[in-house]
């Protein structure tokens, strides 16, 4: 059964609280070329913190995407950035022999935080035995959201449509994907199919829960169909997942990876505070901590005078 409503910021989240944030926690990593990098971020206080694990769009950092990260933290949840290895911090060039396999790099990037926690652990004053490792949940924007959707079962097709290996990883409970890139082959400009043939997800198999958000006038530059293209991983999936369509959004969201940012074309504050609060909500209530806040999210939603945007369920 589908569900539709309307998108409101008027929910209940409680009071922010103090938040420690440490960068970089160095995780060994032999054969990547380099150490993993990450930033930690934590609320200073609380015990038996879930985990989100966030990977950043291209060229981005472990300093991105604030408005996220910090309200996720001042909410109670422990969030870990790693830098992957198209960050423009790293300078990699298009010549490195580890280019075209970065999409592949960045997957093991995720899954090596999850191998490194009790470095993670060991690495924040404080932090020490306070995270909760059955509570995890991915994720990640644009292509860092293709990464993320890997770990909950998301496949790369090769040229006849067969679905590649599964790098799905049982650690991760639910995942949140905003902006993901749909389906490749013929939807891919003549660009993307040239330059990103790893640019062909397969959905059919990313069983995970997870919140896909989308912006409803998101053209991508990569594929010759319409905003629609960012909604694939939502209707070629298996159930259980929901989707947010956020009106007048581009690609940047309203602006969540990062304040003033100069590559966000839509600067709108309300789209940033209804997605934060909204993937709040929803990681609240996919990872076991609260059966009523997303329920109650969605009631708050019907109520709205000026939605911003729709959810749909199935």
């Amino acid at each position: 059964m589908s569900h539709t409503g309307t998108a409101t910021t008027d929910m209940a989240v409680g009071a922010p609280t103090a938040v420690v944030s440490v960068k970089p926690v160095v995780l060994p990593a032999p054969g990547r070329g380099e150490d993993l990098r990450v930033r930690v971020s934590a609320p200073a206080t609380k015990s038996e913190l879930p985990v989100i694990v966030f990977s950043h769009g291209f060229g981005e950092s472990m300093d991105g995407y604030g408005p996220l990260a910090d309200f996720w933290t001042a909410h109670g949840f422990a969030v870990i950035q790693p830098t992957h290895l198209d960050s423009r911090t790293l300078n990699l060039p298009p010549d490195d022999p580890r280019t075209p396999l970065i999409w592949r790099s960045r997957v093991e990037d995720l899954k090596h935080v999850l191998d490194g926690l009790e470095l993670v652990e060991a690495a924040v004053p404080g932090l020490g035995g306070r995270l909760d490792r059955g509570r995890v949940a991915v994720a990640g924007h644009s292509w860092g959201a293709q990464t993320a959707s890997m770990l909950l079962g998301a496949r790369v097709l090769d040229a006849k449509g067969e679905p590649g290996e599964d790098l799905s990883d049982p650690r991760i409970t639910a995942g949140v994907l905003l902006a993901v890139p749909g389906t490749g082959g013929a939807d891919l400009t003549p660009f993307a199919a040239e330059h990103f043939p790893f640019m062909n997800p397969g959905f059919a198999e990313m069983t995970t829960p997870a919140l896909i958000v989308a912006g409803d006038r998101d053209q991508s530059l990569l594929s010759v169909r319409g905003p629609d293209w960012f909604t694939d991983a939502y209707v070629l999936s298996p159930g259980g997942k929901s989707l947010l369509t956020v009106f007048g959004a581009e690609h940047s969201l309203g602006g969540i990876s990062g304040y003033n940012v100069t590559e966000t074309t839509d600067e709108n504050p309300g789209r940033v505070a209804l997605i934060r609060r909204l993937t709040w909500a929803y990681l609240r209530t996919a990872l076991g901590l609260d059966d009523s806040a997303w329920p109650a999210a969605r009631a708050a939603l019907a109520e709205a005078g000026d939605p911003l945007g729709r959810i749909e369920s199935r």
